[in-house]
Protein backbone atom coordinates (compact mmCIF):
# COMPACT_ATOMS: atom_id res chain seq x y z
CA UNK A 1 0.00 0.00 0.00
CA UNK A 2 1.49 3.18 -0.80
CA UNK A 3 1.83 5.75 2.07
CA UNK A 4 0.69 8.87 0.55
CA UNK A 5 -0.15 11.99 2.19
CA UNK A 6 -4.30 11.62 1.12
CA UNK A 7 -3.79 7.86 2.54
CA UNK A 8 -1.98 9.09 5.70
CA UNK A 9 -4.22 11.58 6.43
CA UNK A 10 -7.39 9.04 6.40
CA UNK A 11 -5.67 6.94 8.97
CA UNK A 12 -7.26 7.76 13.04
CA UNK A 13 -3.47 7.82 14.06
CA UNK A 14 -2.78 10.79 11.89
CA UNK A 15 -5.91 12.77 12.26
CA UNK A 16 -5.54 12.77 15.94
CA UNK A 17 -1.85 13.08 15.80
CA UNK A 18 -2.56 16.39 13.43
CA UNK A 19 -5.23 17.52 16.31
CA UNK A 20 -2.50 17.22 18.60
CA UNK A 21 -0.03 19.28 16.50
CA UNK A 22 -2.30 22.04 16.26
CA UNK A 23 -3.75 22.23 20.08
CA UNK A 24 0.49 21.73 20.55
CA UNK A 25 0.92 24.69 18.68
CA UNK A 26 -1.80 27.00 20.06
CA UNK A 27 -0.36 26.14 23.23
CA UNK A 28 3.21 27.41 22.24
CA UNK A 29 1.83 30.26 20.93
CA UNK A 30 0.08 31.20 24.43
CA UNK A 31 3.53 30.28 25.60
CA UNK A 32 5.65 32.69 23.35
CA UNK A 33 3.10 35.52 23.87
CA UNK A 34 2.90 34.89 27.81
CA UNK A 35 7.00 35.25 28.42
CA UNK A 36 7.22 38.16 25.87
CA UNK A 37 4.88 40.24 28.17
CA UNK A 38 6.13 38.86 31.79
CA UNK A 39 9.82 39.92 30.77
CA UNK A 40 8.45 42.98 29.12
CA UNK A 41 6.73 43.36 32.81
CA UNK A 42 9.53 42.74 34.67
CA UNK A 43 11.92 45.14 32.92
CA UNK A 44 9.44 47.84 33.33
CA UNK A 45 9.04 47.22 36.95
CA UNK A 46 13.16 47.32 37.35
CA UNK A 47 13.37 50.72 35.30
CA UNK A 48 10.61 52.32 37.66
CA UNK A 49 12.61 50.89 40.67
CA UNK A 50 15.59 53.11 39.35
CA UNK A 51 13.74 55.71 38.29
CA UNK A 52 12.13 55.79 42.03
CA UNK A 53 15.67 55.46 43.54
CA UNK A 54 16.97 58.15 41.19
CA UNK A 55 14.00 60.20 42.87
CA UNK A 56 14.55 59.79 46.11
CA UNK A 57 18.34 60.60 45.28
CA UNK A 58 17.34 64.22 44.30
CA UNK A 59 14.63 64.62 47.01
CA UNK A 60 17.85 64.52 49.50
CA UNK A 61 19.49 66.64 47.42
CA UNK A 62 16.63 69.53 46.97
CA UNK A 63 16.28 69.05 50.79
CA UNK A 64 19.91 70.02 51.29
CA UNK A 65 20.87 72.51 48.76
CA UNK A 66 17.30 73.70 47.25
CA UNK A 67 16.54 74.16 43.35
CA UNK A 68 20.36 75.68 42.91
CA UNK A 69 21.80 72.24 44.01
CA UNK A 70 19.33 70.32 42.53
CA UNK A 71 19.83 72.04 39.11
CA UNK A 72 23.90 71.40 39.22
CA UNK A 73 22.94 67.81 40.41
CA UNK A 74 21.04 67.51 37.26
CA UNK A 75 23.28 68.98 34.74
CA UNK A 76 26.20 66.64 36.31
CA UNK A 77 24.36 63.45 35.46
CA UNK A 78 22.84 64.11 32.64
CA UNK A 79 26.09 64.62 31.07
CA UNK A 80 27.04 60.72 32.43
CA UNK A 81 27.30 58.11 29.67
CA UNK A 82 24.11 56.22 29.93
CA UNK A 83 22.47 58.73 31.77
CA UNK A 84 18.54 58.25 32.92
CA UNK A 85 16.30 60.81 31.24
CA UNK A 86 16.32 64.31 33.52
CA UNK A 87 14.50 67.26 32.29
CA UNK A 88 13.66 70.70 34.52
CA UNK A 89 11.31 72.77 33.29
CA UNK A 90 9.60 75.84 34.73
CA UNK A 91 5.32 76.24 35.16
CA UNK A 92 4.39 76.20 31.23
CA UNK A 93 6.95 73.36 30.23
CA UNK A 94 9.56 75.77 29.09
CA UNK A 95 12.74 73.44 29.24
CA UNK A 96 15.21 75.31 31.76
CA UNK A 97 18.07 72.18 31.80
CA UNK A 98 18.70 68.71 31.52
CA UNK A 99 19.88 66.22 28.58
CA UNK A 100 15.73 65.98 26.62
CA UNK A 101 15.65 68.74 24.49
CA UNK A 102 12.40 67.92 23.23
CA UNK A 103 9.26 65.78 24.30
CA UNK A 104 6.25 64.17 22.87
CA UNK A 105 3.30 67.03 23.88
CA UNK A 106 1.16 66.53 26.46
CA UNK A 107 3.95 64.45 28.46
CA UNK A 108 4.71 67.01 30.98
CA UNK A 109 1.15 68.20 31.59
CA UNK A 110 0.23 65.41 33.54
CA UNK A 111 1.85 64.62 37.22
CA UNK A 112 3.17 61.09 38.05
CA UNK A 113 3.95 58.35 36.17
CA UNK A 114 3.67 58.49 32.12
CA UNK A 115 0.28 55.90 31.10
CA UNK A 116 2.60 55.15 28.52
CA UNK A 117 5.85 55.25 27.01
CA UNK A 118 6.73 58.42 25.20
CA UNK A 119 9.26 60.09 22.18
CA UNK A 120 11.61 62.18 23.01
CA UNK A 121 14.66 63.71 21.55
CA UNK A 122 18.14 64.10 23.55
CA UNK A 123 20.09 67.00 22.99
CA UNK A 124 23.30 66.44 20.35
CA UNK A 125 21.21 64.33 18.95
CA UNK A 126 20.24 67.04 15.67
CA UNK A 127 24.23 68.29 15.32
CA UNK A 128 25.20 64.40 15.22
CA UNK A 129 22.42 63.45 12.05
CA UNK A 130 23.80 66.68 10.67
CA UNK A 131 27.12 65.31 10.75
CA UNK A 132 25.95 61.63 9.29
CA UNK A 133 24.36 63.63 6.73
CA UNK A 134 25.74 66.80 5.65
CA UNK A 135 24.01 67.56 2.54
CA UNK A 136 20.73 68.11 4.31
CA UNK A 137 19.41 71.83 4.58
CA UNK A 138 19.26 72.88 8.15
CA UNK A 139 16.69 74.27 8.00
CA UNK A 140 14.90 71.31 7.17
CA UNK A 141 13.91 69.20 10.86
CA UNK A 142 15.52 66.43 11.08
CA UNK A 143 13.96 62.83 10.70
CA UNK A 144 14.59 62.73 14.63
CA UNK A 145 12.74 65.73 15.25
CA UNK A 146 9.82 64.40 13.17
CA UNK A 147 9.39 61.60 15.22
CA UNK A 148 9.33 63.61 18.21
CA UNK A 149 6.72 65.66 16.76
CA UNK A 150 4.07 62.71 15.78
CA UNK A 151 5.99 59.35 15.02
CA UNK A 152 7.72 57.09 17.45
CA UNK A 153 11.38 57.67 17.83
CA UNK A 154 13.45 56.90 21.27
CA UNK A 155 10.59 55.79 23.79
CA UNK A 156 11.08 56.43 27.75
CA UNK A 157 8.89 56.09 30.79
CA UNK A 158 9.51 58.58 33.45
CA UNK A 159 8.09 60.38 36.96
CA UNK A 160 7.00 63.87 36.40
CA UNK A 161 7.04 65.33 39.60
CA UNK A 162 5.95 69.20 40.40
CA UNK A 163 8.06 71.59 42.66
CA UNK A 164 7.26 73.49 45.32
CA UNK A 165 8.11 76.64 43.59
CA UNK A 166 5.42 75.11 40.35
CA UNK A 167 8.83 74.23 38.22
CA UNK A 168 8.54 70.75 36.84
CA UNK A 169 11.14 67.95 37.11
CA UNK A 170 11.07 65.14 35.39
CA UNK A 171 13.12 61.42 35.97
CA UNK A 172 13.00 59.14 33.10
CA UNK A 173 14.71 56.06 32.03
CA UNK A 174 14.87 55.21 27.77
CA UNK A 175 13.56 51.72 26.90
CA UNK A 176 15.58 50.87 23.84
CA UNK A 177 17.42 48.16 25.97
CA UNK A 178 14.54 46.72 27.36
CA UNK A 179 12.56 46.42 23.77
CA UNK A 180 15.51 44.76 22.39
CA UNK A 181 15.92 42.34 25.19
CA UNK A 182 11.94 41.95 24.36
CA UNK A 183 12.73 41.01 20.73
CA UNK A 184 15.27 39.19 21.22
CA UNK A 185 13.34 36.93 23.47
CA UNK A 186 10.42 36.89 21.28
CA UNK A 187 12.65 36.13 18.05
CA UNK A 188 14.44 33.23 19.97
CA UNK A 189 10.86 32.04 21.29
CA UNK A 190 9.63 32.37 17.74
CA UNK A 191 12.46 30.42 16.83
CA UNK A 192 12.25 27.67 18.75
CA UNK A 193 8.19 27.58 18.19
CA UNK A 194 9.24 27.29 14.37
CA UNK A 195 11.75 24.34 15.04
CA UNK A 196 9.28 22.55 17.42
CA UNK A 197 6.62 22.96 14.98
CA UNK A 198 8.90 21.47 12.36
CA UNK A 199 9.94 18.58 14.67
CA UNK A 200 6.81 18.05 15.10
CA UNK A 201 5.50 17.59 11.91
CA UNK A 202 8.25 15.04 11.12
CA UNK A 203 7.68 12.54 14.09
CA UNK A 204 4.18 13.49 13.00
CA UNK A 205 4.77 12.13 9.85
CA UNK A 206 6.87 9.30 9.99
CA UNK A 207 5.23 8.11 13.48
CA UNK A 208 1.70 8.01 11.50
CA UNK A 209 3.26 6.30 8.96
CA UNK A 210 5.00 3.58 11.56
CA UNK A 211 1.99 3.21 13.24
CA UNK A 212 -0.11 2.84 9.05
CA UNK A 213 2.68 0.30 8.58
CA UNK A 214 1.69 -1.73 11.39
CA UNK A 215 -2.04 -1.33 10.63
CA UNK A 216 -1.52 -3.03 7.18
CA UNK A 217 0.52 -6.00 8.32
CA UNK A 218 -2.59 -6.71 10.95
CA UNK A 219 -5.18 -6.24 7.86
CA UNK A 220 -3.03 -8.28 5.66
CA UNK A 221 -2.83 -11.12 8.29
CA UNK A 222 -6.69 -10.71 9.05
CA UNK A 223 -7.46 -10.63 5.43
CA UNK A 224 -5.33 -14.40 5.56
CA UNK A 225 -7.53 -15.80 8.59
CA UNK A 226 -10.85 -14.86 6.91
CA UNK A 227 -9.70 -16.29 4.12
CA UNK A 228 -9.92 -19.67 5.85
CA UNK A 229 -6.05 -19.84 6.72
CA UNK A 230 -6.78 -20.07 10.75
CA UNK A 231 -3.34 -21.31 11.63
CA UNK A 232 -2.32 -17.63 11.07
CA UNK A 233 -1.15 -15.23 13.58
CA UNK A 234 -1.40 -11.36 13.52
CA UNK A 235 2.53 -9.97 13.95
CA UNK A 236 4.35 -9.21 16.96
CA UNK A 237 7.49 -7.27 16.48
CA UNK A 238 8.28 -8.17 20.40
CA UNK A 239 8.39 -4.42 21.23
CA UNK A 240 5.51 -4.98 23.67
CA UNK A 241 3.77 -1.69 22.74
CA UNK A 242 -0.22 -1.82 22.36
CA UNK A 243 0.05 -3.33 19.12
CA UNK A 244 1.38 -5.63 20.33
CA UNK A 245 -0.57 -6.67 23.41
CA UNK A 246 -3.77 -6.24 20.86
CA UNK A 247 -2.09 -9.08 18.51
CA UNK A 248 -1.25 -11.22 20.98
CA UNK A 249 -4.71 -11.19 22.59
CA UNK A 250 -6.20 -11.54 18.94
CA UNK A 251 -3.27 -14.60 18.24
CA UNK A 252 -4.57 -16.51 22.01
CA UNK A 253 -8.67 -15.51 20.58
CA UNK A 254 -7.48 -17.27 17.49
CA UNK A 255 -5.82 -20.00 19.09
CA UNK A 256 -8.49 -20.71 21.37
CA UNK A 257 -11.09 -20.21 18.32
CA UNK A 258 -9.17 -23.04 16.31
CA UNK A 259 -8.80 -25.30 19.48
CA UNK A 260 -12.67 -25.49 18.85
CA UNK A 261 -13.14 -26.08 15.87
CA UNK A 262 -10.82 -28.75 16.00
CA UNK A 263 -12.68 -30.19 19.31
CA UNK A 264 -16.32 -29.51 17.06
CA UNK A 265 -14.30 -31.58 13.89
CA UNK A 266 -13.60 -33.98 16.18
CA UNK A 267 -16.68 -34.47 18.10
CA UNK A 268 -18.51 -34.98 14.52
CA UNK A 269 -16.22 -37.68 13.50
CA UNK A 270 -16.38 -39.48 16.75
CA UNK A 271 -20.04 -38.79 16.50
CA UNK A 272 -20.54 -40.12 13.14
CA UNK A 273 -18.29 -43.45 14.22
CA UNK A 274 -19.36 -44.24 17.67
CA UNK A 275 -22.88 -43.94 17.22
CA UNK A 276 -22.90 -45.50 14.26
CA UNK A 277 -22.86 -48.56 15.76
CA UNK A 278 -25.76 -48.40 18.64
CA UNK A 279 -28.05 -46.43 15.60
CA UNK A 280 -27.21 -49.88 13.69
CA UNK A 281 -27.82 -52.28 16.96
CA UNK A 282 -31.47 -50.42 17.42
CA UNK A 283 -32.44 -50.70 13.40
CA UNK A 284 -31.33 -54.11 13.54
CA UNK A 285 -33.10 -55.03 16.82
CA UNK A 286 -36.29 -53.72 15.28
CA UNK A 287 -35.72 -55.25 12.07
CA UNK A 288 -35.34 -58.44 13.65
CA UNK A 289 -38.47 -57.76 16.00
CA UNK A 290 -40.61 -57.49 12.80
CA UNK A 291 -39.42 -60.16 10.99
CA UNK A 292 -41.16 -63.57 11.75
CA UNK A 293 -43.77 -64.48 14.77
CA UNK A 294 -42.94 -63.55 18.58
CA UNK A 295 -44.40 -63.58 21.22
CA UNK A 296 -45.40 -60.61 23.43
CA UNK A 297 -43.09 -61.51 25.75
CA UNK A 298 -40.05 -61.31 23.08
CA UNK A 299 -41.76 -57.54 22.14
CA UNK A 300 -41.66 -56.38 25.39
CA UNK A 301 -37.80 -57.57 25.94
CA UNK A 302 -36.97 -55.87 22.63
CA UNK A 303 -38.66 -53.05 23.40
CA UNK A 304 -37.24 -52.38 26.27
CA UNK A 305 -33.57 -53.01 25.43
CA UNK A 306 -34.12 -50.42 22.71
CA UNK A 307 -35.46 -48.06 25.50
CA UNK A 308 -32.29 -48.88 27.41
CA UNK A 309 -30.03 -48.42 24.42
CA UNK A 310 -31.83 -44.98 23.48
CA UNK A 311 -31.15 -44.25 27.16
CA UNK A 312 -27.56 -44.63 26.78
CA UNK A 313 -27.55 -42.55 23.28
CA UNK A 314 -29.62 -39.86 25.30
CA UNK A 315 -26.87 -39.51 28.09
CA UNK A 316 -23.95 -39.85 25.48
CA UNK A 317 -25.46 -37.09 23.99
CA UNK A 318 -25.98 -35.03 26.72
CA UNK A 319 -22.76 -35.91 27.61
CA UNK A 320 -21.06 -33.76 24.44
CA UNK A 321 -23.11 -31.05 24.60
CA UNK A 322 -22.34 -30.60 28.38
CA UNK A 323 -18.56 -30.83 27.26
CA UNK A 324 -18.72 -28.24 24.47
CA UNK A 325 -20.53 -25.65 26.47
CA UNK A 326 -17.74 -26.33 28.82
CA UNK A 327 -14.85 -26.13 26.89
CA UNK A 328 -16.32 -23.14 25.28
CA UNK A 329 -16.30 -21.80 28.98
CA UNK A 330 -19.82 -20.89 28.79
CA UNK A 331 -22.05 -22.39 31.28
CA UNK A 332 -25.35 -21.38 32.73
CA UNK A 333 -25.13 -23.27 35.52
CA UNK A 334 -24.63 -20.89 39.18
CA UNK A 335 -21.24 -21.51 41.04
CA UNK A 336 -21.31 -21.11 44.66
CA UNK A 337 -18.61 -22.13 47.34
CA UNK A 338 -18.76 -26.10 47.51
CA UNK A 339 -18.19 -28.18 50.54
CA UNK A 340 -16.01 -30.53 49.02
CA UNK A 341 -16.07 -32.67 51.68
CA UNK A 342 -19.49 -33.33 51.51
CA UNK A 343 -19.69 -34.21 47.83
CA UNK A 344 -17.51 -36.94 48.61
CA UNK A 345 -19.79 -37.82 51.39
CA UNK A 346 -22.42 -37.69 48.99
CA UNK A 347 -21.59 -39.79 45.92
CA UNK A 348 -19.43 -42.59 47.95
CA UNK A 349 -22.84 -43.05 49.85
CA UNK A 350 -24.44 -43.05 46.24
CA UNK A 351 -22.04 -46.14 45.05
CA UNK A 352 -21.26 -47.95 47.81
CA UNK A 353 -24.42 -50.50 46.77
CA UNK A 354 -23.18 -50.36 43.70
CA UNK A 355 -19.76 -51.03 44.90
CA UNK A 356 -21.24 -53.73 47.59
CA UNK A 357 -22.48 -55.27 44.38
CA UNK A 358 -19.41 -55.93 42.77
CA UNK A 359 -17.17 -57.25 45.52
CA UNK A 360 -15.53 -53.91 45.72
CA UNK A 361 -14.47 -52.26 48.81
CA UNK A 362 -15.22 -48.29 49.02
CA UNK A 363 -12.80 -46.63 51.81
CA UNK A 364 -12.38 -42.86 52.24
CA UNK A 365 -9.79 -40.25 54.15
CA UNK A 366 -11.66 -37.16 53.61
CA UNK A 367 -11.09 -33.88 56.22
CA UNK A 368 -13.89 -31.36 56.60
CA UNK A 369 -13.13 -27.52 55.94
CA UNK A 370 -12.13 -27.66 52.45
CA UNK A 371 -14.28 -25.54 50.11
CA UNK A 372 -13.78 -24.77 46.51
CA UNK A 373 -15.64 -21.64 44.34
CA UNK A 374 -17.51 -24.04 41.69
CA UNK A 375 -21.05 -25.75 40.81
CA UNK A 376 -22.02 -28.26 42.99
CA UNK A 377 -23.43 -30.57 40.33
CA UNK A 378 -20.83 -30.59 38.15
CA UNK A 379 -18.29 -31.49 40.85
CA UNK A 380 -20.15 -34.61 41.99
CA UNK A 381 -21.15 -35.92 38.47
CA UNK A 382 -17.05 -35.28 37.56
CA UNK A 383 -16.27 -37.42 40.91
CA UNK A 384 -19.15 -40.05 40.54
CA UNK A 385 -17.71 -40.88 36.79
CA UNK A 386 -14.26 -41.43 37.82
CA UNK A 387 -15.28 -43.71 41.20
CA UNK A 388 -17.78 -45.03 38.92
CA UNK A 389 -14.61 -46.19 36.55
CA UNK A 390 -12.45 -46.96 39.72
CA UNK A 391 -15.50 -49.65 40.74
CA UNK A 392 -15.05 -51.08 37.34
CA UNK A 393 -11.48 -51.29 36.40
CA UNK A 394 -10.48 -52.38 40.25
CA UNK A 395 -12.40 -55.68 39.67
CA UNK A 396 -9.50 -57.07 37.85
CA UNK A 397 -7.42 -56.54 40.79
CA UNK A 398 -5.67 -59.94 42.00
CA UNK A 399 -5.87 -58.73 45.59
CA UNK A 400 -8.56 -57.84 46.93
CA UNK A 401 -10.79 -55.07 44.66
CA UNK A 402 -10.30 -51.36 46.68
CA UNK A 403 -11.06 -48.02 46.01
CA UNK A 404 -9.69 -45.54 47.81
CA UNK A 405 -11.28 -41.76 47.59
CA UNK A 406 -9.07 -39.18 49.33
CA UNK A 407 -9.01 -35.49 50.03
CA UNK A 408 -6.25 -33.48 51.33
CA UNK A 409 -4.20 -30.45 50.43
CA UNK A 410 -1.32 -30.26 48.49
CA UNK A 411 0.83 -27.09 48.54
CA UNK A 412 -1.40 -24.26 47.22
CA UNK A 413 -4.06 -26.93 45.77
CA UNK A 414 -7.22 -28.86 47.34
CA UNK A 415 -6.82 -32.49 46.33
CA UNK A 416 -9.49 -35.24 45.32
CA UNK A 417 -8.41 -38.52 44.49
CA UNK A 418 -10.19 -41.50 43.69
CA UNK A 419 -7.18 -44.66 43.73
CA UNK A 420 -7.95 -48.22 42.68
CA UNK A 421 -5.24 -50.68 43.07
CA UNK A 422 -6.76 -53.05 39.65
CA UNK A 423 -4.11 -53.34 36.55
CA UNK A 424 -4.09 -49.68 35.95
CA UNK A 425 -2.64 -47.85 32.55
CA UNK A 426 0.69 -48.06 32.43
CA UNK A 427 1.31 -46.93 29.71
CA UNK A 428 1.79 -43.31 29.80
CA UNK A 429 0.32 -42.25 26.43
CA UNK A 430 -2.70 -44.37 27.04
CA UNK A 431 -3.24 -42.24 30.50
CA UNK A 432 -2.58 -39.26 28.46
CA UNK A 433 -5.29 -40.51 25.55
CA UNK A 434 -7.75 -41.68 28.29
CA UNK A 435 -9.36 -38.20 29.02
CA UNK A 436 -9.75 -37.49 25.16
CA UNK A 437 -12.99 -37.81 23.79
CA UNK A 438 -14.75 -41.92 22.57
CA UNK A 439 -11.57 -42.85 23.47
CA UNK A 440 -11.71 -46.48 24.96
CA UNK A 441 -8.55 -48.31 25.67
CA UNK A 442 -8.56 -52.07 24.47
CA UNK A 443 -8.55 -53.40 28.21
CA UNK A 444 -12.16 -51.39 28.46
CA UNK A 445 -13.84 -52.53 25.66
CA UNK A 446 -15.18 -55.17 27.56
CA UNK A 447 -16.83 -53.15 29.95
CA UNK A 448 -20.18 -50.91 28.70
CA UNK A 449 -19.57 -47.50 28.69
CA UNK A 450 -18.84 -44.40 25.93
CA UNK A 451 -15.65 -43.43 26.65
CA UNK A 452 -16.66 -40.06 27.62
CA UNK A 453 -16.51 -40.07 31.35
CA UNK A 454 -12.85 -39.06 31.89
CA UNK A 455 -13.24 -36.18 29.21
CA UNK A 456 -16.35 -34.81 30.79
CA UNK A 457 -14.24 -35.08 34.27
CA UNK A 458 -11.60 -33.02 32.46
CA UNK A 459 -14.05 -30.54 31.09
CA UNK A 460 -15.08 -29.76 34.24
CA UNK A 461 -12.60 -28.98 36.45
CA UNK A 462 -10.79 -26.98 33.53
CA UNK A 463 -13.99 -24.90 33.78
CA UNK A 464 -12.82 -25.24 37.42
CA UNK A 465 -9.29 -23.76 36.54
CA UNK A 466 -8.40 -26.85 38.16
CA UNK A 467 -6.81 -30.10 36.56
CA UNK A 468 -7.39 -34.01 36.03
CA UNK A 469 -3.89 -36.03 36.05
CA UNK A 470 -4.06 -39.44 35.75
CA UNK A 471 -1.26 -41.02 37.80
CA UNK A 472 -0.01 -44.84 38.34
CA UNK A 473 -0.98 -46.22 41.79
CA UNK A 474 1.72 -49.54 41.96
CA UNK A 475 -0.74 -51.13 41.69
CA UNK A 476 -3.81 -49.68 39.71
CA UNK A 477 -4.60 -46.04 38.39
CA UNK A 478 -5.10 -42.63 40.73
CA UNK A 479 -7.34 -40.00 39.58
CA UNK A 480 -6.61 -36.68 40.38
CA UNK A 481 -8.80 -33.67 40.64
CA UNK A 482 -6.86 -30.60 41.69
CA UNK A 483 -8.46 -27.35 42.66
CA UNK A 484 -7.32 -24.26 43.30
CA UNK A 485 -6.88 -22.43 46.90
CA UNK A 486 -9.78 -19.84 46.66
CA UNK A 487 -8.42 -16.21 46.98
CA UNK A 488 -10.67 -15.41 49.96
CA UNK A 489 -9.19 -18.63 52.19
Amino acid sequence: MALSMPALMKTTAARLSALYLLLFAICAVLLVLYMTSLSARMLTGQTQETINDEVLGLARVYQRGGLPLLVRVVEQRSRQPGANLYLIADANGQILTGNVQSLEPGVLEAEGWTTEPFSYRRFGEGELERQRNPIADPNEPSQNEVQVEGEKGHNAIALVLRLPNQMIMLIGRDLGEPERFRAVIRRALTLALGMMALGGILIWFFVGRAALKRIDSVSQASRRIMGGDLSGRLPVTGAGDEFDRLSENLNSMLARIATLNEGLKQVSDNIAHDLKTPLTRLRNRAEATLSGKHSPADYRQALEATIAESDQLIKTFNAILMISRLEAGYSSESTSRVDLAASVRDVVELYEPVAEEAGVTLETSVQDGFAVEGNRELIGQALSNIVDNAIKYSTDSTAKPTVHVALDRVGSEIRLSVTDNGQGIPDDADRARATERFVRLEKSRSQPGSGLGLSLAKAIMTFHNGRLDLLPADPGLSVVMRFPEPEDR
